[in-house]
This record gives structure tokens, sequence and C-alpha cells, in this order.
């Protein structure tokens, strides 16, 4: 398998708290990998460092392309709804648009071929009836979907989603785990999420984060392995097609 990410003996704080301590994980080419753990465990840290955001404490993180050792790895990145400005005055067209801006040159237009990747995107994402739609008038699955197609738009090697069923629009939701299913045919997703049921029904590999890091390959994880990772008894409540989830065991 080709690989895209090669994350080792990463350590990570924040003051004198450490969050991540001598994680080891590898993104290939084609993963779907979905990343699981308690709050606080340091889901979000992780992807902080995948993304450049943080630099860690301790060890390297290194990208790769066709087998070759580079300086950086094309990534889309989801991020969770409640870091979105939605009274900032722009555009459906304009928010899908901003994945290309980087290779975009300053004061230019965009290119045909670049209009006619976000029209394909805004297609793809159900929403090219409505191009110039502020985002604050969309609901919570629209902006979902915009925001999703501004991730996608420049093909990135890897797709990043930080608890997207956070904001998901229930009508859209079996319809939006079909998009990530598609968009996984040309690129890696990692998807982050609280919802294991979710993550078991869609992904190909799990990653377990509560400070250390367990990875299990395959998705046919047992209620014992979650139970040891996650450092507390949990049951999986699940009813036939529907997202799964999980609740911990509690006294009241």
């Amino acid at each position: 398998m080709e690989k895209l990410i090669e994350i080792r003996n990463v350590s990570a704080a924040y003051g004198n708290k450490t969050v991540l301590r001598n994680v080891d994980l590898d993104i290939y080419k084609d993963d779907f990998l979905g990343i699981i753990g308690p709050n606080g465990g340091g889901k979000t840290t992780l992807l902080k460092v995948m993304l450049g955001l943080l630099t860690p404490a301790l060890g390297s993180v290194t990208f790769w392309n066709d087998r070759e050792e580079t300086s950086s790895c094309k990534i889309g990145y989801l991020p969770q709804i409640n870091n979105i400005d939605k009274k900032f005055p722009i555009s459906i067209w304009e928010v899908v648009a901003s994945g290309l801006a980087e290779q975009k040159p300053l004061f230019r237009a965009y290119t045909k071929a670049q209009e006619k990747r976000i029209d394909e995107v805004l297609e793809q994402m159900g929403v090219k009836e409505l191009p110039t739609r502020p985002i604050g008038e969309l609901s919570g699955g629209q902006l979902q979907r915009v925001l999703l197609g501004r991730a996608i738009v420049s093909k990135p090697q890897v797709l990043i989603l930080d608890e997207p069923n956070s904001y998901v629009d229930k009508r859209f939701e079996s319809h939006f785990y079909d998009l990530l299913s598609e968009i996984n045919k040309e690129s890696a997703v990692v998807l982050v999420s609280h919802d294991i049921g979710t993550v078991v029904s869609m992904v190909k590999n799990i990653a377990c984060v509560n400070e250390t890091l367990h990875y299990h390959s395959g998705s046919d994880v047992t209620e014992d392995w979650l139970t040891h990772v996650y450092n507390c008894p949990i049951d999986i409540v699940g009813h036939g097609d529907l997202p799964h989830r999980v609740l911990k065991r509690h006294e009241n």
C-alpha cells in the first residue's frame, strides 16, 4: 500500500498537560480511517498535528507522494460547524471556490477549468441551483455539503473530517455518507467522530485515541477491545441500517 502520512512517536501538549503520548500512525492511499476516543482523549489534537496547526513536542510527521518523501501533502479539511461564522457575507459558490484559493494567482480570476471544477462539485453536493445564496441562509445539512465541497474541490490526497455528524441534516445523513464513500475512490478519508457505531459501519480501519493510540486493522471491533481502549465499559446500540450510538455505562 502507498503511504501518504507517517506519524512516528508523536507527543503533544498544551502547557504542562500532555494530550498525546508516543503516537504512531500511518495513513495510506485509498484508506478510510475512523478515529474514535473519549472527549479530551486527543482526537482533535491529532488532527492539528496532521494539518500542521500544532507542532508536536516530540516525534515527527512525514508526508509521502509516489513513495517518495515530500514536504507536504494536499489535505482537504471539514471542521466542526462551531468554527464557522454563518454571518460572514459569502455565497455558496464563493465558499466552494475558496478551496482553490492557493492555486489561483493573487488578483486573478479563476480559470475556466477551475470554474468547471467548482460547478462539478456544486452539482455533486446537490447545491448547483443555489450558487449565489449566502451561507447564513443555509440549513445545517446544506452548509455541511457546501463545506465538504470546499474541502474536496482541489482533489486532495487526504480528506479529514472532524465530527461531521455533529451538524448533519438527518434528511441528508445517508446521502452524506454515500458521498464520503464516493470521495474515498479518489482520496484517503480520515473521519473523526464520537459516534462509534457510525464509524464502524463506514470505515476500513479504526484508531482509538485516548492519550495513546490503539490501531485496529479492519472495522470488526469487539466490545472488549472498545472497553479496553476507552478505559470504561461501553455498549453498542443499533437498529437495522441506522447509524449506531455508543453509550457509556452510568449509575443513574
